[in-house]
């Protein structure tokens, strides 16, 4: 992986032949370090009509209440991976049913794709990144307390989409752009 090679007197900035940007170039064996986007996997879930949040006790925005989400792992499948987070995060199971949205945030390199899927029960528990996970009634959903825009944005198509199936996957809102 590009972040585990070393760096230093062998690299240097080049735009390698048939590129068009800036790569950090190895001098020695002609290695090009490509840095590419991070994948994030999340999904909305619900039980009943309401929806699934954690409170996340870690940084960034520690204390705030946004979707179980989290990176991709080498080697894992998007919806594998959205399985983990929400088990990591609040100790459940789901059952997807389709890709909500995909979202790109280029000023932070992420890409994240997030599933719509529901809980067979009322069973969940906060994982080691979560200080509570909580079901809330769409009129209850802390607001202002959302930790990132794409989880705001999220909710909001999940609430546009959650009586439709067969829709085409949500992306960026114009606003958040």
């Amino acid at each position: 992986m590009s972040e585990n090679l070393p760096t230093g007197p062998h690299f240097h900035k080049e735009t390698p032949e048939g590129d068009n940007r800036e790569r950090d170039v190895c001098g020695q064996c002609g290695f090009i370090d490509y840095r590419n986007p991070k994948i994030v996997v999340g999904s909305v879930l619900s039980f009943e009509g309401k929806v699934l949040l954690c409170r996340r006790a870690i940084e960034p925005r520690k204390g705030f209440w946004t979707l179980p989400a989290g990176y991709l792992e080498i080697g894992e499948a998007a919806e594998d991976g959205a399985r983990r987070e929400a088990f990591e995060e609040a100790c459940v199971r789901p059952q997807f049913d389709q890709v909500l949205a995909v979202y790109s945030v280029p000023r932070l390199s992420q890409v994240q794709i997030i599933y719509r899927g529901t809980l067979a029960a009322a069973d969940y528990a906060p994982g080691p990144e979560s200080l509570d996970v909580r079901l809330f009634d769409v009129d209850d959903i802390p607001w202002p307390d959302i930790a990132f825009p794409s989880a705001g944005w999220a909710l909001r198509h999940w609430m546009d989409s959650r009586s439709r199936s067969g829709f085409a996957p949500y992306s960026n809102p114009a606003e958040g752009l």
